[in-house]
């Protein structure tokens, strides 16, 4: 790997850590299309680098959504009734979606990720406030769980842009929405890690770093500096205008996810 390859996941890290502390985002949106980059530039196949982005992403999500998880239980922000309720279907819709994204061909990722990420950014530039009436059964989030674990493996994200709206709209407050959206990244995060292994686990090159659908030296720089980035972006958001802020991102989060998509698409 050439150095300049190499400088560019540190880097990569800090956007994704100041990011998720600024605007309370995860860092799939940003990783995805910038790991599919930089993989093509690797020289890794243009069939397998989609993969390989979601693979790695996901593995990276482990240690954010822990320490994420970690500060909202502190502040008593996480419904552990909810969490547990929401939790085996996230565990089944998150693993099983792995075995899917296996089977789909690059071109059709990107082109799903593409669509998510614009539905995520209308969301950031104009948030839903839809309310409900109902309290919700258990069976109800039991599917909620894993319609949200199956989006969340196929776009590789910690599931906060389709947690906190669903939680919002069945009435809990914003403030226990995200908490508990939180919460629910590590069984994400971990379940999708363990997809991505065994599915693309005959893609197997230790001596390129790559595991399964995980590439380990980008696993480890973006872990470590997206937790090193991460205060920055919480001190940032009590000085700068998020909202703006946050259409702003919206905006990226198009053309970065399209850039993506005409890369593997239009080759």
């Amino acid at each position: 790997m050439s150095t300049e390859l190499l400088l560019v996941f540190p880097v990569l890290g800090v956007v994704v850590g100041i990011a998720a502390g600024l605007l309370g985002v995860g860092g799939g949106g940003i990783m995805v299309p910038a790991l599919s980059a930089i993989f093509a530039a690797m020289g890794f196949s243009l069939a397998e680098i989609v993969h390989l982005a979601l693979g790695t992403s996901m593995a990276t999500i482990i240690t954010t959504s822990i320490s994420s998880a970690r500060t909202h239980h502190k502040k008593g922000s996480v419904n552990w009734v909810t969490w547990r309720a929401m939790t085996p279907g996230v565990l089944i819709g998150t693993f099983l979606a792995t075995f899917l994204v296996a089977l789909l061909p690059a071109q059709l990722l990107a082109t799903f990720f593409a669509c998510f990420m614009g539905f995520v950014a209308v969301q950031m530039w104009r948030p839903l406030k839809a309310t409900s009436q109902s309290n919700p059964a258990k069976a109800e989030l039991f599917a909620a769980g894993a319609g949200i674990g199956g989006v969340s493996a196929l776009v590789s994200i910690g599931g906060g842009s389709l947690t906190v709206p669903y939680l919002n709209w069945r009435k809990h407050p914003m403030t226990n929405a995200v908490g508990t959206s939180a919460a629910l990244g590590l069984p994400i995060a971990l379940t999708g890690t363990l997809g991505y292994l065994i599915n693309g686990w005959q893609h197997t090159d230790l001596s390129q770093g790559v595991l399964g659908y995980i590439y380990l030296p980008a696993v480890l720089v973006l872990s470590i500096f997206s937790a090193i980035a991460a205060p920055f972006g919480v001190r940032l958001a009590h000085s700068l205008p998020v909202p703006t802020l946050r259409k702003v991102f919206a905006v990226l989060l198009v053309v970065i996810s399209l850039r993506m998509f005409w890369q593997v698409v239009g080759g």
